[in-house]
């Protein structure tokens, strides 16, 4: 009967992986493939549907003959591997099966680096693809997925042998294992493992936000699969539950071919897939991101996850939930000032020495309040020690590289401060320090310089030219360093560059007055760096320079005249009332440096006015007179 001969057939099925498994001289393995080939286009439900946990050592079987080192064997293996897969699309117009199954024997083969040898594997890879350009009855699909298949799998083996070698340079090590994550997207299981592994490595680092980030990325993962095999009212509809803590985690989504069926070809297997554990997943999760001070994404976190709870009627479960929702709220509340976030680096690699590397420009996340000599003499050292201290350059402005001037036997890394950069609309958008610094993918830099050539002169020559970098993905992400994969520049004129300063200026000022409980101490910083005895002659200077001539009557007034001069009273206001706070908040000890810089503001003040009301109606000849006469005392005194 029909049960009878499946019986049979997964029996003789069974033979044919246990002939492969013994040692075998190459005369009697050519006749087992041949005789397996005819087998699987005979009977081919028997390994894709009867017998199709068996997919998995058949797979592993011949994955360890395409890397004989003898050709004949390589060949027979090869060319079973090639049927295989097309028998599997012929039957349902794509090979997800054969694809999971060799990635996750891939993966079991990397770990034992005795068991096949590299160059050989690689071999029979591509001889996959001449099969494909060879056999004219395969369509351009079928071919296109043969091509895919055997990149990821060349990706994978490459980028795990590699991590012995850079061990100990941690930003490498994480993008060879994210990149061995990502080659596993059709086995989520093993996509699962390298996210744990990429979570434990970050932790040795203490970079508890990235190991968050992979976490959650595991949490994602698990619940879109989760809902794919049973979609519940009470469980999260996918990963994009998540989305709002983090957009990265959409990559998560299951939506190519390969992943349509978990349940039929056999994925989803572990523990992650128990409810238990992905609650222990969220747990340990929120856990990392209160360590690193992220306590805005706890509650989102957790919310997901509410209805779950409530469908079991947990409510010793759904207790603990609100309460450690209630402290990140509380730890928003109270440390809302005194939260510090990443420092960013843009880090260009330059020249043949750093292989991969070279000509990449990367953005790293360093810890809060990292200076750039720290960052510097850690890459100095790391290179230093790889290449040799004589091989390296580090190159300290953040004007481009020219490679034609680069010597060639010798390595440059050119490291430069980079800020998050955020349009006026997003500004608008984003009203918190840490809105302001999270989910950002743009950066930007500075560089001044003169029409003259260099860098730096007086203030109606100064310019800047401001670059803007967009990274592959946004921070936080579960690497430290992202890929820059777009660049912009723009130019300052002079006044717009005197602008920016003051704007800067007038947002130190209001942080300062907008912490709650107040800080005297970067209170008195901030009007130190404002009003303070030695500067209080930048913002006159650049009143003179930039407004003079409009209050004069001489010049008429361009848009970024009024800009300017409303950028100055708004610096007035502020200055004003930092000065109102501190008065409320020293001791008496402070009352003559409290007279002191209310002497300078009232200097500055006094100065400032007749340079910046020309706005008002008010403003009259006599007073552009007086404008003229204190410029042109001015001018006296410099040339003196």
């Amino acid at each position: 009967g029909t049960e009878t001969l499946a019986c049979h057939l997964g029996l003789i099925l069974r033979l044919y992986l246990r002939c492969l498994s013994l040692s075998q001289c190459s005369t009697a393995l050519h006749s087992v493939f041949a005789s397996l080939r005819s087998f699987l286009m005979k009977y081919p439900e028997t390994v894709f549907e009867e017998e199709a946990d068996q997919c998995t050592s058949l797979c592993l079987q011949l994955l360890r003959y395409c890397g004989s080192r003898l050709t004949e064997v390589r060949t027979q293996a090869t060319a079973t591997l090639y049927l295989l897969m097309r028998i599997n699309y012929t039957r349902k117009f794509h090979f997800s099966k054969v694809k999971m199954q060799l990635t996750m024997a891939l993966s079991s083969f990397v770990s034992d680096r005795e068991m096949f040898n590299e160059d050989y594997l690689r071999r029979s890879l591509k001889a996959l693809l001449s099969y494909t350009d060879r056999d004219e009855a395969v369509c351009e699909n079928f071919s296109g997925q043969v091509q895919d298949l055997v990149l990821n799998l060349h990706t994978i083996l490459s980028d795990t042998i590699k991590m012995k070698e850079f061990a100990e340079d941690p930003e490498m090590l994480v993008d060879l294992m994210y990149r061995v994550a990502k080659g596993y997207a059709n086995s989520p299981d093993l996509r699962l493992t390298w996210l744990q592994n990429m979570a434990r490595q970050h932790l040795t680092h203490k970079h508890y936000a990235e190991a968050g980030m992979c976490l959650l990325h595991s949490v994602s993962l698990v619940v879109e699969y989760l809902h794919m095999m049973d979609p519940v009212q009470y469980m999260p509809v996918g990963c994009a539950a998540f989305s709002a803590i983090s957009k990265n985690v959409l990559e998560e989504s299951a939506v190519s071919d390969d992943v349509i069926s978990p349940e039929e070809d056999g994925v989803c297997c572990s523990n992650w897939f128990l409810r238990p554990e992905l609650l222990a997943l969220v747990d340990h999760s929120a856990q990392f991101f209160e360590l690193s001070g992220l306590y805005e994404f706890i509650e989102p976190l957790y919310t997901a996850l509410l209805p779950l709870h409530r469908h079991n009627k947990d409510y010793r479960r759904l207790a603990a939930v609100y309460a450690k929702m209630r402290d990140s709220c509380d730890n928003i509340a109270f440390n809302e000032s005194k939260r510090m976030f990443g420092t960013y680096f843009r880090i260009g690699f330059y020249g043949h020495r750093f292989g991969d590397l070279d000509g990449e420009e990367f953005v790293y996340k360093e810890p809060p309040l990292t200076k750039l000599p720290e960052i510097s003499h850690r890459l100095e050292r790391f290179y230093g020690d790889r290449f040799g201290p004589d091989n390296l350059v580090i190159v300290k402005d953040s004007n481009a590289v020219e490679r034609e001037r680069l010597d060639q036997n010798k390595a440059y890394i050119q490291i430069t401060y980079v800020e998050p950069y955020l349009e006026p609309y997003e500004l608008r958008e984003r009203q918190s320090q840490f809105e302001r610094n999270n989910g950002i993918a743009t950066f930007v830099y500075s560089t001044p310089y003169t029409q003259s050539g260099r860098a730096h002169g007086d203030l109606q020559d100064q310019c800047k030219r401001k670059t803007v970098l967009t990274t592959s993905h946004s921070f936080p992400y579960i690497k430290t360093r992202l890929q820059v994969i777009h660049t912009k520049s723009f130019n300052l004129t002079p006044i717009e560059v005197a602008i920016e300063d003051l704007e800067k200026k007038n947002a130190e000022l209001t942080r300062a007055l907008e912490l709650n409980p107040p800080d005297l101490k970067i209170l008195q910083m901030v009007l130190q760096g404002s009003i303070g005895a030695t500067v209080n002659q930048g913002p006159v200077e650049m009143a003179s320079v930039f407004l003079a001539s409009v209050a004069e009557g001489t010049q008429p007034a361009a848009p970024a005249h009024h800009k300017l001069r409303l950028a100055f009273k708004e610096f007035l206001l502020k200055s004003h009332d930092a000065l109102a706070k501190n008065r409320d908040l020293i001791m008496s000890d402070q009352v003559d440096y409290q007279t002191e810089m209310e002497k300078n503001y009232q200097l500055i003040k006094d100065q400032l006015l007749p340079l910046t009301s020309w706005g008002n109606p008010s403003f009259d000849r006599e007073q552009r007179n007086v404008v003229a006469a204190r410029r042109k005392s001015n001018s006296s005194m410099s040339s003196c």
